[in-house]
């Protein structure tokens, strides 16, 4: 039961400060999953989110249901999903209901904004972290091709990178390991 109650506790405070959707919980995830509970490395959570971001739908409740299965099976795959979206569901019909009554007012509009800067540290440090991650398994002048190539796909030939992903992966699986013998 302690397990279960750890579970419901690391996915309600992801649910209750991943302001700003699913993206912006990643960090919240990676820090509660690999950094306090550890119950994943940080090369299963990058690989987690690889795989969870070529399938459809958010990815908060993806993440939420595979790592809560993972660490508690079925009852903590529930578990997990449900602390991780409730918090949001009563807070949209809580916000919601206030907002509409203030749009007009200056500090619905500043509210906003003034989250957007701590979101963007929070997605600078863990694309930091999973840049690290990758030069020190492809080397930095790896990680600049695949991250060069992944760019001109994704941004520039407008490419879903789901796409990308499932592609690196197939690539991954298809290569010949070196003979060890």
């Amino acid at each position: 039961m302690a397990k279960q109650w750890q579970i419901f506790l690391a996915f309600l405070r992801i649910g209750i400060f991943g302001f700003g959707g699913g993206p912006s919980m990643i960090p919240l995830f990676y820090k509660e999953v690999v950094d306090k509970y550890q119950w994943m490395t940080a090369a299963e959570f990058s690989d987690t989110l690889a795989i969870g971001n070529t399938l459809p739908g958010p990815i908060a409740t993806k993440m939420a249901g595979y790592i809560g299965y993972r660490v508690g099976g079925i009852a903590g795959c529930i578990n997990a999903v449900l602390a991780n979206i409730v918090p949001s569901i009563i807070a949209m019909i809580l916000m919601l209901t206030i907002l509409s009554e203030h749009k007009d007012q200056a500090w619905v509009q500043g509210m906003g904004l003034g989250v957007l800067p701590v979101v963007v540290v929070m997605m600078a440090k863990l694309t930091w972290d999973f840049f690290d991650k990758s030069c020190s398994n492809f080397g930095v002048p790896g990680t600049l091709v695949i991250a060069g190539l992944s760019f001109i796909a994704i941004v520039l030939l407008n490419l879903h990178p789901g796409l990308i992903i499932l592609s690196l992966l197939l690539v991954a699986l298809l290569r010949k390991e070196p003979n060890n013998a």
